[in-house]
């Protein structure tokens, strides 16, 4: 299940740097996309605070989810860049963890690794020097 939550992002524009020549000293191409977490009628308490939790570098003091785009040379452009992140981010967070399954070693690999411990005991023990009551 995708949530879509461009309908409650709240967009802001502003200059930008890069590339774009003369332009972008007097067009503002840079777009700053807000979205309010606590107040979202699309989500659940708990995806709240799943996405509180996972989101946390991202979400002002306030309480909005803050992603920025200045990649376009248009602001349309950067309009749609923040709407992909944010759905992204938000879907992603909202994604079940898989579980590990908890696997044992082979009886095989076991084995095998005991070999290889009695060959490199066999091979250091040939390096000692020999005593007289070693005979």
């Amino acid at each position: 299940m995708k949530i879509d939550i461009s309908n409650e992002i709240v967009f802001q524009t502003a200059r930008s740097g890069g590339k774009g020549g003369q332009n972008v000293n007097k067009v503002e191409t840079m777009v700053e996309g807000r979205w309010l977490v606590d107040a979202s009628l699309l989500i659940t308490e708990k995806q709240k605070q799943l996405i509180k939790q996972h989101l946390a570098n991202r979400i002002t003091a306030d309480g909005f989810l803050l992603i920025k785009s200045q990649s376009e040379r248009t602001q349309l452009g950067n309009k749609e860049q923040v709407v992909k992140k944010m759905n992204e981010a938000v879907n992603k967070a909202l994604q079940p963890k898989k579980l590990r399954i908890a696997t044992k070693k082979p009886k095989a690999v076991k084995e095998k690794i005991l070999k290889e411990k009695k060959q490199k005991s066999f091979l250091k023990e040939g390096r000692k020097k020999l005593r007289k009551d070693d005979y």
